[in-house]
Parts: structure tokens; sequence; C-alpha cells
């Protein structure tokens, strides 16, 4: 069944009401060169953002693998708390790309006014609270760890939380560029922030010798930068019409809350799941820990191309659903896909060759580089015939406003098949840490078979039109 005689089902036997709604009238919202220009600058602004991971964990490398450990931690326990704001910053760019799409200026600007509104309340409340219960969380999730590893952990939690507000406006101001289609400011911002970022890590951490401390206080100074970087331009640039207020604007509110409250509570459990993962990780050892950060930090690698373009699809999407384009929509679903899976083919080719001369660049004993070599095989064959299908089109379905379908099945699929199974596999089975790294693939075809189904069958189309207004 085709989306107009969906569409004519669903309104209930109108079809010339829904052949009027559905009919291309309009040209191509986006030419192959706009989403060139669109996608080049994210997969160039994510490779950044991986690298700036790997030089942490590179460069701390030289203060132990238990400083190694530490970071990793943190950045499992970050991912949960940076995932609230980054579904908000998610919502409040899916509502004002619909608004681009209906060209109504006035309400792009008071979304975006709510989403820092929204944005820095959540944030800046996330940093008190885990500034005030740093050691406690720590020990929560992960129990008796090492207390070499605990020591740098809560260093690193520190600086990490004062971060967050930072991060958020960024990540937020971020989104709206990229909502007009402008994503070349956020990868030039992530291209001098990354150099900025390695320069202050060398000073600190080989020159002053401060470990994890210097790799934190980096962290926390580049992102500070980047967010007073953004911040500006989206000021001076006006490409963005932004209505700032300290008054809540309930209905613009309820919009981006309609998109970004499933949004983050699917993010929210699902990094919850890492972190139940991350503590039966941690059950294995230091060795199993650190094969763990390092293949972790391939594996982002090898996925970023797919990220990219799920990032690009918001944009895409929303504003083919603001201009009543879902034949579009749809048609951008499918070539986007096709050209993440050419982009994660291409560099998974190219980094299986160099895994063992990659994991050696972290100096790790024998055993770890051994344990973290199989498992970013493993991921990048699966990475190459899964990962795109079960992440690129979620973010198709959000944009279209069908968030509670992806939130459903991301959930069932993460606590189904990837915390139930993982156990099974790592404890019952015997496979250890691999047996995680095999449960979260088997979760990615799941969300790919639903996913690939539900844009197929165009059941989304009934959603698509609920948010706008």
């Amino acid at each position: 069944m085709n989306i107009k005689m969906l569409k004519a089902r669903l309104s209930g036997g109108k079809p010339e009401t829904d052949k009027k709604l559905n009919k291309q009238e309009k040209p191509d919202l986006f030419s192959t060169k706009d989403l060139r220009g669109l996608i080049f600058p994210l997969v160039i602004e994510q490779i950044l953002a991986v690298f700036m991971g790997m030089a942490d964990t590179i460069m701390v490398s030289s203060s132990g693998e238990a400083a190694v450990s530490g970071i990793s931690i943190v950045d499992t326990i970050s991912l949960l708390l940076i995932g609230l704001f980054g579904a908000m910053a998610a919502g409040g760019s899916i509502v004002a790309a619909q608004y681009i799409g209906r060209k109504e200026e006035e309400n792009v600007a008071r979304a975006s006014g709510q989403l820092f509104l929204a944005i820095g309340g959540l944030s800046i409340a996330l940093m008190f609270i885990t500034l005030f219960f740093n050691q406690s969380i720590l020990r929560l999730i992960y129990g008796n760890i090492d207390p070499e590893v605990m020591g740098n952990a809560k260093i690193y939690f520190y600086l990490s939380a004062l971060s967050y507000p930072f991060l958020a406006y960024y990540n937020s101001s971020a989104a709206l560029f990229r909502s007009v289609g402008n994503s070349r400011v956020s990868m030039n911002i992530s291209l001098f922030a990354n150099l900025f970022h390695i320069a202050l890590n060398a000073l600190l951490i080989y020159v002053l010798h401060m470990g994890v401390t210097g790799a934190g206080i980096s962290t926390l100074v580049s992102r500070a930068l980047s967010a007073v970087i953004i911040l500006y331009l989206l000021k001076r640039q006006n490409q963005i019409p932004v209505k700032f207020s300290l008054k809540p604007d309930k209905i613009m509110l309820h919009r981006i809350l309609y998109i970004g409250i499933p949004n983050g509570l699917e993010n929210s459990i699902f990094q919850l799941g890492k972190l139940l993962l991350s503590s039966l990780t941690a059950s294995f050892g230091t060795t199993a820990i650190a094969a763990n950060a390092v293949a972790s930090t391939v594996a982002n690698l090898e996925t970023l191309p797919a990220t990219a373009i799920g990032i690009a699809m918001v944009t895409v999407v929303g504003q083919c659903v603001g201009a009543r384009e879902l034949g579009q929509a749809r048609r951008y679903m499918g070539k986007m896909l096709k050209t993440a899976y050419i982009w994660v083919l291409a560099i998974n080719i190219i980094i299986i060759p160099l895994l063992n001369p990659i994991s050696s660049l972290f100096r790790l004993s024998g055993e770890t580089s051994a344990l973290a070599v199989k498992l970013m095989l493993y991921h990048s064959i699966c990475c190459m015939l899964i990962h795109p299908m079960a992440f690129c089109l979620a973010n198709g379905l959000r944009a279209a406003n069908d968030v509670r379908f992806t939130m459903t099945v991301s959930v069932c699929s993460m606590w189904i098949c990837r915390i139930v199974l993982a156990y099974v596999l790592s404890l019952y089975a015997g496979l250890g840490l691999m047996g995680i790294w095999i449960a979260m693939t088997i979760d990615w075809l799941v969300r790919a078979i639903f996913f690939v189904t539900r844009v197929l069958n165009g059941k989304w189309c009934r959603y698509a039109y609920r948010n706008l207004g």
C-alpha cells in the first residue's frame, strides 16, 4: 500500500483530500548538492568528535590502564545524563525544522527560545546533582571497583559535570543551525575545539603530568569555548530567529516535549542499559574494562557516517513534514539510508586492516590488546550489515513525529535483547565480554527489522502532522 492510499484510508475515505495533500506540486526541497552540503560537514564533525575521545584515551594511557578505565566509566555515565538534554535539543530542532518547512518564522523563533530555556534548566540541574552525589553515583553503579580506577573516575566526573551546561547550549545551537541546513558552523567549531583540546591535553598531561585531571580540565575548557563561540555566531549571523525569554511558552514547550520526552526516555533507558552492561563489564576486571574502552572508541569511528546521516535526516524529513511533502520525506529516507551504507562500508573496509596498529596506539598489555582487536573486528562486520538500518531510519521517524513507536521499539529491544541476552551470553554461556557485544548486535537487528517495516508500510504518516498546531 502506498502513502496516498494509506492516507486516504486513515482519513475515513476521502481520497481527493489526501491526493491534494500528498500531491507533489513543489520541487524537491533538497537537491543532491544540498544533501552533500548538509551531510559532509556532519561526517567531518563526527570524525572530529571521535578523535577528541580518542585523543583523551591515547594521551591518558601514558598514565596507565587505571586512568583509561576511570575515564571510560565516567563517559558511560555522562552519556546517560547528556542524552537527556540531547533529546531536548533534538525535540527543539525537529519542531524548528518543521516550522521552517512551513515558512513560519515567528514559530521558529518561539521554538528556539523555549529550547534554550528548557535546556538551560535541565543541564544546570544535572550538573548540581552529579557534583553533589559524585562518589555515591559511582559506587551505586560500579560497586567496589579497583581503588585507583575509582580515584581517577571521581576526578574526571567532577570536571565533566561542570561542562554539562556548556555542552547542552552548544548541542542546542548546533542543532538549530542544522535545522536550516547549515552544518558547516558546528564543523568549523569542532575542528577548532579539537585542535585546542589536543594542544591543551599535551600541555597538561605530558608537560605538567596532570593525568586524568589534565584530560578533564582540557575537556571542560574546550566545551566552554565551543559554547561561547557558537552562541555568538547564532546571534550574529541571524540565520535562525531566536526569541529569548525566561517565561515558559506552554504551547511551544508542549510541542518540543511531545518529541523530547519520548526521545529523552528512549535515550535515558538506552544509556541506563549501557550503564548496567558497563557494570557487568567491570565485573570481568581491569583487562575487560580497558579493552572495552578502546574497542568502543574505535567502534564510534566505524559508525560515525551513519550517525552523521541520521542527524541530517532530522533536518530533511522535518522540513518535508512541515511542507506537507510526505512523499519526499519517504524518498529522502531511502536515499540517505543508501548513502549511509556506502559510507559505512568504505570506512570499515579501511579500518579492518588497521585494527592491530590502532590497538598498539593505546599501549595496552598483550591480553588486553588481543581482546580489543577481537571486539573491533566483530563490530566492523556487523556495522557494515545492520547498523544504518537500526539507527538512521529511527531519526527519520522521529522527525515525522512518530516518536512513541521508536521509543517503544528501542526500549523493548534494549532490555530484552541487549541486556537480558548480554547476561545470558556473557555469564551463562561463558562468552565473557564478547557475549555483551553479540547481544548488542542482536539488538541492532531487531531495531532494523521494525524500523524498515514501519517506513515501508507507511504507518508513520498517521502522526506526521499531529504536532504542527
